[in-house]
């Protein structure tokens, strides 16, 4: 998790006024309460120690918003935390609750937007405003190495937040694509991914083999010495 500060932060947010009605209102699935759902805005999972840092898009409305973890409870981790299992990113298979006893290893996910966005599809407002928290977790991982943005959306708010911190000049140099991959300062990378949405995965945009050679290119990126 993030720490203690930026959690507290995190859990009290109230920046977006349509994310915070559609949180209110959200009714629950699969015969479960309200009070069973997580509905508040979703904290990071892993250690700040981490090398690679995996970005979504935003949580799901009966996923991680119900879970209060990423990629938790629906079709995306379903695909997603298996093959990062496999390739040695995680210490299990399945990712059913926060409770399960998934550990991370050298990994740390988040969502380019905190809370459950109508139809998953957040407003540039919405991107913006949470881009504080992408600073602070920019911060926070000191030994950073890769970036693996999930889905275009992702991709370019990280793109936005980067341009904001002075480190890049133009997005239109970092176009999106599966596969592609840019340095950043400080000997860092940027490696773009199509999304493991439940959609994705059934269209075939996403397959196994296509998610396991990004991550096959991010384990090299993560262990390639920084030139001297």
């Amino acid at each position: 998790m993030a720490d203690s500060c930026a959690l507290t932060e995190l859990e009290q947010c109230r920046r977006c006024p349509r994310l915070v009605r559609y949180l209110a209102e959200l009714p629950p699935k699969g015969g479960r309460s309200r009070s069973e759902y997580w509905n508040a805005p979703v904290p990071a999972f892993g250690s700040p120690s981490a090398r690679v840092w995996l970005l979504g898009l935003a949580p799901g409305a009966h996923g991680a918003n119900r879970t209060g973890r990423p990629f938790t409870g629906d079709g995306a981790g379903d695909f997603m935390y298996p093959l990062l299992h496999r390739a040695g990113f995680c210490s299990q298979a399945e990712a059913v609750d926060a409770a399960d006893g998934m550990v991370l290893q050298d990994l740390y996910i988040s969502n380019a937007v905190r809370c459950v966005p109508p139809q998953n599809k957040p407003t540039a407002s919405e991107f913006a405003a949470c881009r504080p928290f992408l600073a602070q977790e920019w911060q926070q991982l000191s030994r950073l190495k890769v970036v693996l943005a999930l889905g275009r959306d992702a991709f370019i708010s990280f793109l936005h937040f980067l341009k904001g911190q002075g480190l890049i000049e133009r997005l239109a140099d970092y176009p999106f694509a599966h596969g592609v991959r840019y340095p950043l300062p400080g000997g860092r990378w940027l490696v773009g991914c199509y999304h493991t949405s439940r959609y994705n995965v059934q269209t075939g945009r996403i397959t196994a083999e296509l998610f396991l050679e990004v991550l096959r290119q991010v384990d090299a990126l993560r262990n390639e010495e920084a030139a001297p």
